[in-house]
């Protein structure tokens, strides 16, 4: 997502919309109230259509022409929810809204779409070399990790119940990651305890 939002509150004139769709080459601006909570959405298409149907305002605004309520993610959302929405609802943008429906960022199409072009080799190296080796502190060997249009499978044994969901947790995670096949199996129930030296 970009963090850095250009955003409008009630009382924007459509017309400056206009020239900020223009000027920083965005496809919508999110509404914020007072408190920075997201109240809706303009588009180009939005204005467009308050430009043809008019409302016998000469001057409309924000809270006029945007489409409420608008459709937000979460931040701590995973890519794959913020795609499937973005799908259904034919929409090209997402306001990021954190735990209280602040506007934290805002989430593209285009964004999305980098996210799902890394290779399966370049998803692959990140699950072995971040997740097995530095945060889980396995040797590369110890998890076998395929991947097969961004769908990671992981083959292998690791020492407790704990430690494989958290495996399988933060593979699923990974930026490009579409789904994580759990073939791993473990020698004890118990719950992950990361070593400390």
């Amino acid at each position: 997502m970009s963090g850095d939002v250009v955003r409008a509150q009630r009382g924007t004139p459509a017309d400056e919309l206009a020239r900020w769709l223009a000027k920083f080459d965005i496809s919508g601006v999110p509404v914020v109230d007072a408190d920075e909570k997201v109240i809706g959405v303009v588009s180009a298409t939005d204005l467009e259509r308050a430009r043809r149907d008019g409302d016998g305002d000469p001057r409309p605004t924000a809270a006029v022409v945007m489409s409420a309520p608008a459709r937000t993610v979460r931040a701590d959302d995973s890519v794959v929810r913020a795609a499937r929405l973005m799908s259904e609802r034919r929409i090209e943008r997402l306001p990021v809204v954190d735990e209280e429906q602040r506007l934290v960022g805002m989430l593209t199409r285009r964004d999305v779409l980098r996210i799902f072009a890394r290779s399966d080799a370049d998803i692959r190296d990140e699950v072995v070399d971040e997740i097995m080796v530095r945060a889980l502190w396995l040797s590369p060997q110890s998890v076998q990790v395929s991947l097969d249009e961004g769908v990671v499978t992981l083959h292998g044994t690791l020492e407790s119940s704990g430690q494989a969901a958290l495996a399988v947790r933060m593979t699923g995670q990974v930026d490009g990651v579409v789904a994580v096949v759990n073939r791993l199996t473990y020698r004890h129930e118990a719950p992950y305890r990361p070593y400390r030296p």
